[in-house]
């Protein structure tokens, strides 16, 4: 445990944002009981958010929806009444189709710039000056995180990296633990 850090039971809920997959699947929520179901869509990036947060964390739930701010908003609500962290996967490049952040930044209560600075640092590290491309984003809604992060598979290692070091951390802070 982190200096400042409060045991924290730490619930995950992972939302993939995808049209195209939307278009395919459905509306496709599952929990906690049946979350090996993801294994049975095409959902590379959702099956690796899963997979390894599970190591460390436990994680209740997934659902996907499309490019849809009022979707990506619904969702998200549901996603909090049983979980303090929120992974939201897509939906952050620059496509006029790309509205999660502008989604969330509607209601979080106080932005975690350094998410978003420190993934487009690493991703540099990794791919050049293309990762200005990522609107990376993560907040704070009454006490619980909520993360915005790329789709593509590469980008989510590198985010789970920095989420799974300090989530315990942030969720100690944002909800007054310490």
């Amino acid at each position: 445990m982190k200096k400042h850090e409060a045991p924290v039971d730490v619930k995950i809920y992972v939302i993939t944002v995808s049209s195209s997959r939307y278009k395919k699947y459905g509306d496709l929520s599952l929990n906690s009981s049946n979350l090996s179901k993801i294994n049975d869509i095409d959902d590379e990036s959702g099956k690796i958010l899963i997979s390894e947060l599970q190591k460390d964390f436990n994680v209740i739930g997934y659902s996907l929806v499309p490019d849809d701010e009022i979707k990506i908003l619904a969702c998200t609500f549901q996603a909090l009444e049983k979980a303090n962290t929120i992974i939201i996967c897509g939906g952050t490049g620059l496509n006029p189709k790309d509205v999660t952040v502008e989604a969330i930044k509607k209601i979080i209560d106080k932005e975690i710039v350094g998410f978003g600075e420190i993934l487009r640092v690493i991703s540099y590290k990794e791919i050049g000056d293309a990762a200005i491309l990522t609107r990376a984003f993560a907040g704070i809604y009454k006490g619980r995180a909520i993360f915005c992060i790329p789709g593509s598979p590469n980008a989510v290692r590198t985010s789970l990296n920095i989420i799974r070091n300090n989530l315990r951390h942030i969720l100690s802070h944002a909800q007054g633990l310490v």
